[in-house]
């Protein structure tokens, strides 16, 4: 049986599997332009530590602190927690932070790697009393490994089952207290009784573009980025509200800068830049301009089935479903209908092209 499980130091914020653990990196030393570290070392790196470093979420923040504030005048492990969102808006940092406010391990795994309820019972079995435990894309746990948690997020105790059929016995074993913190982006998916046990459930939205320029400005002085208050601007504008995003841009101006130009991230090196990496002044990328532009010159703005606009962009459904569509309907391009996609009059002004005169009514999807 291989599960997926190892205790970390939250203060490390590194979550990769293939980096050993070591109680002395200092998550810092691999910001800087000398050092050798990897792109995934350097994004780690760049997670904040605690609640106060975080930057917007403000709801969130202020509802977290004042969950784990309670847990230390109680001397108590804090409920459970349930962080659901689109990807890259500070979920498995915020498990980093929980873990680092309480002071305690964090012991990292995701749902895909839990097929069994064996493999989740070996994990609760190993932990300690008062450890973190993350679990990612908590959706994607099997049924059987689910129906097991449900007892261990309750009671703090697991049934084993040895044997098979009529002579089967199940043995309870008593495991730590602990908190677990789960992550997910389609909440919608995790079953009531489990999203029942969460004392805690966390709604992140996108953010504003002013958070994101405050995120930009602390990544670039971690980063030694000589960056001017315009060229951060520019970089959060086109960062589609997640700060991950933010940060992969941040480090693509930075390179421009510094093999083009001075080193110096402004304005204009950062609109070139971006416009090298085809993101354009909205956030749009080539995927979803590709979209876009099949759905208003191929089928004149639809409506249009998904599998055959994914054909026309030469990607697979589910790339244009999950990758391109959620941004451009939250942007107000692309509209969902019972008939297939449209094109918003805003998606054929984006491209600089006239929308047809009575064009289909986008009905949304119920």
């Amino acid at each position: 049986m291989t599960t997926e499980r190892r205790t970390v130091d939250p203060m490390s914020e590194m979550d990769l599997p293939d980096v050993p653990y070591d109680p002395t990196f200092d998550a810092r030393a691999v910001v800087h332009p000398d050092a050798a570290g990897d792109e995934q070392e350097v994004e780690a790196a760049l997670r904040p530590r605690t609640l106060e470093e975080l930057i917007g979420q403000e709801r969130v923040r202020e509802q977290l602190e004042l969950v784990l504030q309670a847990a230390k005048a109680r001397a108590r492990t804090p409920d459970h927690v349930l962080l659901s969102g689109p990807p890259g808006l500070g979920k498995t940092t915020l498990a980093m932070i929980i873990a680092s406010e309480m002071s305690a391990p964090l012991r990292l795994t995701s749902g895909p790697a839990i097929q069994h309820a064996g493999d989740l019972a070996a994990i609760l079995s190993g932990i300690n009393e008062g450890e973190v435990l993350f679990v990612d894309e908590i959706h994607r746990m099997s049924r059987p490994a689910e129906e097991l948690l449900y007892m261990a997020m309750e009671d703090f105790r697991v049934d084993i089952v040895v044997g098979k059929g009529p002579g089967a016995t199940a043995i309870p074993l008593d495991i730590a207290q602990f908190t677990l913190v789960g992550a997910t982006t389609r909440a919608g998916l995790l079953p009531g009784p489990l999203r029942d046990r969460f004392g805690f459930t966390a709604q992140l939205e996108y953010y504003e573009a002013a958070e994101l320029h405050r995120i930009v400005e602390r990544s670039a002085r971690l980063l030694s980025v000589d960056i001017t208050g315009d060229g951060g601007y520019e970089i959060a504008s086109r960062s589609r509200g997640t700060p991950r995003i933010a940060n992969r841009l941040l480090r693509r101006v930075r390179d421009w800068a510094e093999v083009r130009a001075d080193g110096v991230v402004t304005e204009d090196i950062a609109h070139r830049a971006l416009d090298l990496y085809e993101v354009d002044r909205l956030g749009l990328d080539r995927l979803d301009r590709a979209v876009l532009s099949a759905l208003c010159r191929n089928f004149g703005g639809g409506p249009v089935g998904v599998a055959t606009l994914a054909v026309a962009v030469a990607e697979e459904r589910e790339t244009v479903e999950e990758v391109a569509e959620p941004f451009l309907v939250r942007m107000g391009f692309l509209a969902r209908t019972p008939r297939g996609r449209i094109a918003t009059p805003a998606a054929w002004r984006h491209l600089g092209l006239t929308p047809p005169a009575g064009g289909p009514d986008p009905l949304p999807l119920d």
